[in-house]
């Protein structure tokens, strides 16, 4: 797993983790722990982004919450700002504009 962080200690603290791990010294469960410290936090989506990804690939409201597995009202409300996406239904909103459509169907 190579992650590009923005601090460079943490890049080196994760590549000597890296290391001891390939050499037998770090077993597998810290090694996650490493890894996981090193990946890059999840944007948070505006009302104005939600909108622009769901246009980008032409969903419906109803088609992303169901690929979203969440209901067409919390799309609309967060569409409209009433609401905020947070845990799962963020990363995969992360997922969706990154991957694409392919990676959540």
């Amino acid at each position: 797993m190579t992650k590009k962080t923005e601090s460079r200690i943490l890049d080196a603290v994760h590549e000597t983790a890296r290391d001891l791990h390939t050499a037998g010294f770090i077993d597998k469960r810290s090694m996650r722990h490493y890894d996981a410290l090193c990946l890059e936090p999840v944007p948070t989506y505006s009302s104005e982004n939600i909108r622009a990804l769901r246009d980008r690939y032409k969903l419906s409201q109803a088609v992303l919450a169901t690929v979203l597995n969440t209901s067409l009202s919390t799309v609309r409300q967060w569409e409209i700002g009433d609401k905020h996406p947070s845990g799962p239904s963020l990363k995969l909103l992360n997922l969706l504009d990154r991957k694409g459509l392919e990676a959540l169907i």
